[in-house]
């Protein structure tokens, strides 16, 4: 039946196009057929990032779109590298990184260890413990929103029961102490399934031979966890924090939904105020300058990042 198709499909080719065809390569058949994916990925990705590039040298706004618009250089990256607000917002995202990061790290091994041990009722508790990443970041911040309430919330109880405080003495998103802890949490208890993960798959990647061989040596427990699990684990942890560290410097809807950035700018991270600055002050050419500064703060790192971590992993 397919050879009766093709013969057809043959058949109904201009000779023309047939000859050009026959003599064309494999490389270029294949360039014919990617060209399309490739020319609409450079519309969609390279030319808004040179539009913005553009826009960062002007003091172009989009609500006065017939506005007359004057270059001004380099004015945008110096009003931002000189802000103190942005510096403030950076090291508020700062924070939001390191914290959760550290805590989503340490966790995420710890119950993929445990996880790996393989007892009663293990693939029950794996699936219980990745619930949490499979919602939205919606759906997240209106229940802890509503947890986070000092007089209903029963994050507030829960602390109350173990230190004996008022549970309606403090507010976990309505006080300026409180409130960047309280994103963190969040964001923890939400993707330390997915940190989780990706340490399972280091930790059922080692080969039982490997242990083997260090209890002939007579190696303790402890000498085996340091000498060949956390070396071996090691790639796939830096992979983690790569993808969390990158999702996590965008971070947007979630501290939206809980504290929409306050009380004050406590928990304004660099996203929050970068989408103030474009869609609430109408700054573009400023706000444009601002996502470069990000972008190339982003890309840098990683880059920095990714060789460390192809360094590892030739060890």
């Amino acid at each position: 039946m397919s050879e009766t198709v093709m013969d057809r499909a043959a058949s109904a080719t201009p000779t023309k196009v047939a000859r050009r065809i026959k003599g064309l390569s494999d490389r270029t058949i294949a360039w014919i057929f990617v060209a399309p994916t490739v020319f609409l990925l450079l519309a969609v990705n390279i030319f808004p990032l040179i539009w913005t590039i553009r826009l960062s040298f002007t003091n172009f706004r989009a609500n006065r779109p017939n506005g007359e618009v004057e270059w001004i250089g380099l004015r945008n990256y110096q009003r931002i590298l000189t802000d103190s607000d942005v510096w403030l917002t950076m090291q508020a995202t700062a924070h939001f990184l390191f914290w959760t990061i550290f805590f989503q790290v340490i966790l995420g091994f710890a119950l993929a260890w445990l996880i790996n041990r393989k007892f009663k009722g293990n693939d029950l508790w794996t699936t219980i413990i990745v619930f949490p990443m499979m919602l939205s970041p919606a759906v997240v911040g209106n229940f802890w929103t509503f947890l986070y309430q000092p007089q209903i919330g029963l994050f507030n109880y829960v602390v109350a029961f173990f230190t004996g405080a008022d549970p309606a003495s403090f507010s976990m998103i309505g006080e300026v102490a409180l409130a960047p802890w309280a994103i963190v949490i969040v964001d923890t208890w939400m993707w330390t399934p997915f940190v989780m993960l990706i340490c399972l798959a280091g930790l059922r990647s080692i080969p039982d031979t490997i242990y083997e061989a260090a209890e002939c040596d007579r190696a303790s427990k402890w000498r085996q966890f340091w000498t060949i699990t956390v070396p071996m684990v090691l790639p796939f942890l830096m992979l983690a924090v790569l993808f969390r560290g990158i999702e996590n410097f965008k971070m947007f809807d979630l501290v939206v939904q809980l504290t929409g950035g306050g009380p004050g700018n406590t928990t304004t991270l660099t996203s929050i105020d970068l989408k103030r600055e474009a869609f609430e002050k109408w700054r573009t050419g400023f706000s444009s300058a601002y996502a470069i500064i990000l972008f190339v703060t982003v890309f840098g790192l990683a880059s920095i990042y990714v060789k460390a971590l192809n360094k590892v992993k030739e060890r």
